[in-house]
């Protein structure tokens, strides 16, 4: 039985009903055994009694539990062979009786119920052993001996096991598998070297059997040595275990140092975690997860700005969409760790609720995690009934009402229910835990005296002490004239909104106020910050910065909205430190230029020496960033509006103001240098089918790709611009009469080439007008009226574009029916659109660009037909189709006036129906 001190007092009824039943049989085979003593050979008695009490002594601990074995069950087992029953059984209880007070002090109970556990054993073995039916038959002697060992084995270990199981509550087949059943293969040794004693004194004297001695204590240090093994291996793995809890604990504490109020938080949900796991009955590995998740699932709030955890009040939309990153950056940071349990799905979820409305994934009911289910819950019992930055808590029964009206919610009714049934009893361990685990406070606050400065020295954040010959005098008058700057500047920076301007001057001012040797001024475009100001030493150099937000001294301010006070220059990406090429700045001083819309730029100032600008410098410009800001906002704006004045909004060409204004400078500088210019005028020719035919986005879509490529292929000193609608003009300075061909052809080419990358069909050419100064014009709007008249003379001379624009395209409704060729199948469409030329067919059928296809108009004239080709195919909505016969007039006038016929008798029906439906 155990060594540990069990009290009668506080066992079961059931443990002491087995221990009774035990006590009492035992008993009974003893006072047998002394109304029945016999000894035929008292000698040989004493000596095995002897050589039994030594062997009592050899025992081991037994792995995983409390309890003792010893080796003297091989002397037992000898005197089953070799003495009487009294004999066997005065030898084994003398022996157990030594085990249990050797280096021991056991209760009276447990040496009551070894003992008779003991004799009841022995007894069984023996008539197992002794049984007449088994000689009479023949039996082997090999296999009584074994069938005794076996019977002894079972007699003293599962008695002894079972009281254990009662009195530790621990699982008995637990406790037999692993602390005793691997010991048969002993016993059966054990009966063997007792069979081999037995078998040399029938040969000789019996004197013999001392010479198992070695062999006991072989059994004895094998025993030992396998115990001793597992017993080291079995602490290792406790070690491991130990040290992956401190691991996870001491991730813990990462938390409670970046959030105060976290550590009462991460043990109540723990302890309520667990709890509800075991009436659960969780599997043990998702309970070692839920254990590990418990105190690890605010592990993500690390990458959440302390400003938001700490807030006082509500969170912003903008706030607690920062906040939501913490269950999936929880989740990444722990798959590092490799836990051999499923931890991170259990943190990735714990925001997830029952019906789908949580974050970060949405999951819905069964799949969520059963420990995310179960944090869930308990995360939201202790965050309502925990003081909080932005409310105190609220009591206990309030909370659990509050959690059964989520029920089938945002939690599982299974875990609400169990929450509603324990959650006193879980408060009440909570408190008595909470009172036993020391865990200190993170030295979050303490005071370091020691260490003067970073190897990169420190702001100076105090005013430097001026000069002993600075007088009283001296110091009002710097005040008064540094006043007077401010205001100067401050009104300079509202007088003028060109920005190019503004910042000009205000960089002059500023130096006489912060002496500099180099000032950049950058404006914010999107995520870049970008140099609109530069001046000073290396203007080259910071004029070719281009800083992404974050980056650097400029960057980090513009990002957190501080200044920077004598920052190192050299980090500014893209900064050269070739000290051949440039003059090496050593201290920076930057702030934030705020306006209303946010950061709109940054202003720096450089200078060669180290640790140049003081808090004076500092507070002059944080004076005004305001003002400066306001004043950059405004001109950017104005920047803004005034190009939206003179450049087209879709193409983002030059508009006609900006033309006429362009083409008069040309036309000045022209005169001066007595050189020519040549205004081309171009016009889209088929443009408005597009627009029908394909939709006004589509047409957006040719004239943006038109004037893109326009652009591109002019020279630098080109101006490309549009009129408006789908006409444009270049003019080109000093452009000869052959060049100006090649060009004509080139911009006709680069026109048909966008309206077939788009609409996937030849349809749109241009017509080009040209007039050149001074032969056909004098004046901006004489060239321009000539070269648009001759633009369109040019169209009234192609006559195959003059008609493709006259053909106007009948919107329709008739149902056609289409026969691809190879195909026998005839697929029905409805008509949409229709000219001499081609149509459009709604259809859900899948033809490719280029199949040949015939339609059909109608189903009485087959005459009504006509062949054509997949011009343009909408897989799921229809087609465009281009008719191989449209040289063939008549025909077509006789399908188009069968279409228009059909169209409107359909309108009349439909107009019919839709009146009778009114009424």
């Amino acid at each position: 039985m155990s060594n540990q001190e069990q009290s009668w007092r506080y066992m079961s009824l059931r443990a002491r009903g087995f221990i009774s039943v035990v006590t009492a049989a035992g008993v009974c085979v003893l006072g047998w055994a002394v109304l029945n003593w016999s000894s035929h050979e008292p000698v040989k008695f004493f000596c095995y009694l002897l050589v039994a009490l030594l062997a009592s002594r050899l025992k081991v601990h037994l792995p995983g539990i409390t309890g003792t074995m010893s080796v003297n069950f091989l002397f037992i087992l000898l005197g089953v062979v070799e003495l009487s029953l009294p004999e066997t059984l005065a030898m084994g209880c003398a022996a157990i009786l030594v085990q249990c007070f050797h280096r021991d002090r056991p209760q009276f109970v447990q040496v009551v119920f070894n003992v008779c556990g003991s004799a009841w054993a022995v007894a069984a073995a023996y008539q197992v052993y002794d049984l007449t039916t088994l000689r009479a038959h023949g039996t082997n002697f090999s296999l009584q001996l074994i069938a005794a060992a076996c019977t002894y084995f079972v007699g003293n270990t599962v008695p002894v096991a079972t009281v254990i199981s009662l009195t530790e509550h621990k699982s008995l087949r637990k406790i037999y598998s692993e602390c005793y059943f691997w010991s048969l293969p002993y016993y059966l040794m054990g009966a063997g070297v007792a069979g081999l004693v037995s078998y040399f004194n029938r040969m000789v004297e019996w004197q013999t059997s001392l010479l198992v001695l070695p062999a006991v204590y072989l059994i004895y240090r094998s025993y030992r040595l396998y115990l001793g093994k597992l017993e080291n291996e079995k602490k290792h793995v406790e070690e491991m275990a130990n040290l992956h809890l401190r691991t996870i604990e001491a991730l813990a504490l990462a938390i409670e140092a970046k959030d105060h109020t976290t550590h009462d938080h991460l043990q109540r949900v723990r302890v309520y975690a667990i709890e509800v796991a075991k009436e659960l009955k969780l599997p043990p590995g998702e309970t070692e997860a839920l254990h590990a998740a418990a105190l690890l699932h605010d592990i993500g709030k690390l990458a959440v700005p302390e400003h938001i955890i700490s807030k006082p009040g509500r969170l912003t939309p903008e706030e607690f969409e920062k906040m939501k990153i913490h269950p999936v950056v929880g989740a990444e940071i722990l798959e590092r760790v490799r836990f051999p349990y499923p931890v991170v799905p259990i943190v990735r979820a714990h925001h997830e609720k029952w019906d789908g409305t949580g974050y970060p994934h949405g999951l819905r009911g069964e799949e969520i995690p059963m420990g995310a289910r179960i944090l869930t819950a308990v995360d939201f019992l202790d965050a309502l009934s925990s003081d909080r930055q932005y409310r105190r808590a609220i009591p206990l029964q309030e909370v659990m009402s509050r959690l059964n009206q989520e029920s089938g919610k945002s939690f599982d009714p299974k875990i609400v229910e169990v929450l509603r049934r324990r959650y006193l009893d879980m408060e009440r361990l909570v408190q008595r835990q909470t009172q036993q685990v020391e865990w200190s406070k993170l030295s979050t606050d303490v005071k370091v005296e020691r260490g003067e400065a970073p190897a990169t020295g420190l702001t100076h954040s105090e005013e430097r002490q001026q000069s002993n010959e600075a007088t009283f005098l001296a110091s009002i008058a710097a005040a008064r004239q540094e006043a007077q700057a401010l205001f100067e500047l401050s009104q300079d920076l509202g007088a003028s909104l060109s920005l190019g301007e503004t910042l000009s001057v205000f960089s002059v001012k500023l130096k006489r106020l912060v002496p500099y040797d180099s000032i950049a001024i950058y404006i914010r475009r999107d995520d870049q910050l970008v140099p609109e100001h530069v001046s000073g030493d290396n203007f080259r150099l910071f004029a070719s910065l281009r800083v992404p937000v974050g980056a650097g001294v400029s960057g980090w301010v513009a990002q957190n909205r501080k200044p920077m006070i004598n920052g190192n220059p050299s980090v500014e990406p893209g900064y050269s430190t070739d000290g051949g090429k440039y003059t090496t700045m050593r201290s920076a001083l930057a702030v934030p230029l705020e306006g209303l819309d946010g950061v709109v730029g940054v202003l720096t100032l450089y200078k060669l020496e180290k640790d140049a600008f003081t808090a004076d410098h500092l507070r002059v410009l944080l004076a005004v960033s305001s003002k400066m800001a306001l004043s950059i906002e405004n001109a950017l704006k104005y920047q803004q509006a005034e190009s939206s004045a003179t450049t087209d909004y879709l193409t983002g060409l030059p508009n006609a103001r900006s033309l006429f204004l362009q083409l008069d400078r040309e036309l000045a500088r022209c005169k001066r240098s007595k050189s020519t210019l040549t205004v081309m005028v171009c016009d889209m020719d088929g443009f408005k089918q597009i627009n029908d035919r394909f939709g006004h986005l589509e047409g957006n879509r040719v004239l943006k790709l038109f004037a893109q490529r326009l652009k591109e292929s002019c020279r630098e000193y080109d101006y490309v611009a549009r009129m408006g609608g789908d006409e444009f003009v270049v003019v080109a300075p000093g452009l000869t009469a052959d060049a100006s061909r090649v060009k004509t052809l080139t911009l006709r080419e680069m026109a048909k080439k966008a309206g077939f990358e788009i609409c996937r069909e030849d349809i749109l050419s241009l017509s080009i007008g040209q007039a050149v100064y001074p032969e056909n014009g004098l004046d901006a709007e004489e060239l321009l009226a000539e070269a648009d008249r001759r633009m369109y003379l040019e169209k009234q001379q192609q006559p195959w574009r003059k008609n493709r624009r006259s053909q106007p395209r009948l919107v329709c409704r008739v149902t056609v029916t289409l026969q691809p060729e190879g195909s026998t199948v005839p697929i029905l469409g409805n008509l949409s659109n229709i000219s001499l030329t081609g149509g459009y067919v709604e259809t859900g059928a899948l033809l490719q660009s280029g199949a040949r296809v015939r339609i059909f108009f109608s189903s009485e004239d087959n005459s009504l037909q006509n062949e054509g080709t997949v011009a343009r195919s909408n897989p799921g909505s229809g087609v465009g189709i281009q008719f191989s016969d449209s040289e063939d007039r008549d025909k077509m006038h006789r399908i188009l006036a069968h279409v228009e016929s059909a169209t409107k008798f359909y309108d009349r029906e439909l107009g019919y129906i839709a009146r009778m439906v009114a009424h």
